[in-house]
């Protein structure tokens, strides 16, 4: 495959990388030993403009090219953050952590982002500014938006930004993009239902809140097949269910339920929480009981610039066997989104081949990946800030 032939020579040297971050994984905000590796391994490359504590523990580093007449300054985005997840992969570098490891390949995306960092401040042939992100916190912390919130886009200039992510199921050596969305919006929601408890062998006194949080939960799967136009995306998943009660001869007084909402369109984003509060109030209300909702935006809709992915798809196709330049959008959800709310952008998903799925305890980051990771990071530089 066309990579850049530096990045074959620095696989082992950017594998180890990789492999020392698996061992040494870090939850949300608290990656310190990961943001002090990104620091110390910048510096040793020779980059001299690296600043920590952005977004809490996000790194940002800036590599100048040989010239900077374009006063082009480009984006490239790496998460740094692990999960809660026992290790299950059965790899000699398995977490050393119990209970954390890296399952979503988050030590990939930031070795890969090492990778063309060393490169990029060897080579600096590009005529503007490379700046370097390794943000914290992307499994649900929004660590995307805390560095937002640092003012990081104005104090660094960045005009257009740009991020990766593995994907289990494409081949190593092939990428897929599109325009437009391309991940979900997610928004979390929880349900308490009260009723009136009592004895289990005389309902009548009671209002059944098991009952009546069951006909809210068959309710609220009613919304997209009802509201939703069948050619939008809109995913609801109740995912916990749980009340006070632990017997079986107890008709329990509270309920809680707890759930997602997930969306390719930010106008149906908008309406959910209103569909979700009227079917929750309304089915409670008809059976006697009352109910609360508590809602949580999380992550927008991930929308990829258009313009932004041309030049991301040029780059894939330079340096990898092909490019999928309109592939299905997806449902997970991603914090790379706030960043592109703020400048244009794209994210590009990296194959890497037949593995266990993100977020499974047996998932294992293809290092074979590693080169072609590197080289589009470094393509894309090359590309949008050519050397004068």
């Amino acid at each position: 495959m066309p990579i850049k032939n530096r990045f074959a020579e620095m696989q082992g040297e950017v594998t180890a990388w990789r492999r020392h971050l698996h061992e040494n994984p870090e939850l949300m905000y608290e990656v310190h030993q990961t943001a002090a590796f990104v620091q110390e391994q910048l510096k040793s490359f020779g980059v001299t403009d690296v600043t920590p504590g952005i977004g809490k523990t996000g790194v940002v580093a800036v590599i100048e090219g040989k010239t900077n007449t374009s006063g082009r300054v480009i984006g490239l985005r790496a998460d740094m953050d692990a999960l809660p997840i026992h290790e299950a992969s059965g790899v000699d570098y398995a977490s050393k952590t119990p209970g954390v490891m890296h399952a979503c390949g988050h030590d990939g995306h930031t070795a890969i982002l090492l990778g063309a960092a060393k490169y990029l401040a060897e080579t600096r042939n590009f005529d503007g500014k490379a700046v370097l992100i390794f943000q914290p916190a992307e499994e649900g912390g929004a660590g995307g938006k805390a560095m937002c919130d640092d003012g990081m886009m104005e104090r660094w200039g960045i005009q257009e930004v740009y991020g990766l992510h593995n994907m289990p199921g494409l081949p190593v050596g092939e990428f897929a993009i599109r325009p437009g969305p391309l991940m979900a919006s997610s928004d979390e929601f929880e349900i308490i239902v009260t009723g009136k408890g009592g004895h289990a062998a005389a309902p009548h006194d009671s209002i059944d809140t098991t009952l009546v949080a069951s006909q809210i939960v068959v309710s609220l799967h009613s919304i997209v097949s009802r509201n939703v136009d069948p050619i939008k995306r809109v995913v609801l998943t109740v995912g916990t269910f749980e009340t006070d009660s632990t017997a079986s001869n107890v008709i329990a007084h509270q309920a809680r339920l707890q759930g997602t909402v997930r969306t390719l369109d930010p106008e149906y984003r908008t309406q959910a929480e209103t569909w979700v509060r009227r079917v929750v109030e309304n089915t409670a209300e008809a059976f006697g009981a009352s109910a609360e909702v508590n809602w949580s935006s999380s992550y927008p809709v991930t929308i990829n610039s258009e313009t932004e992915t041309g030049y991301a798809v040029e780059a894939a196709e330079a340096v990898g066997i092909s490019v999928d330049a309109d592939t299905p959008p997806i449902m997970p959800s991603e914090d790379f989104s706030y960043m592109l709310e703020e400048r244009p952008g794209a994210y590009i998903f990296l194959g890497n081949g037949d593995t266990a799925m993100c977020h499974h305890p047996a998932y294992v980051f293809d290092d074979e990946a590693i080169p072609l990771g590197c080289s589009w990071f470094a393509e894309l530089v090359e590309r949008r800030m050519p050397a004068k």
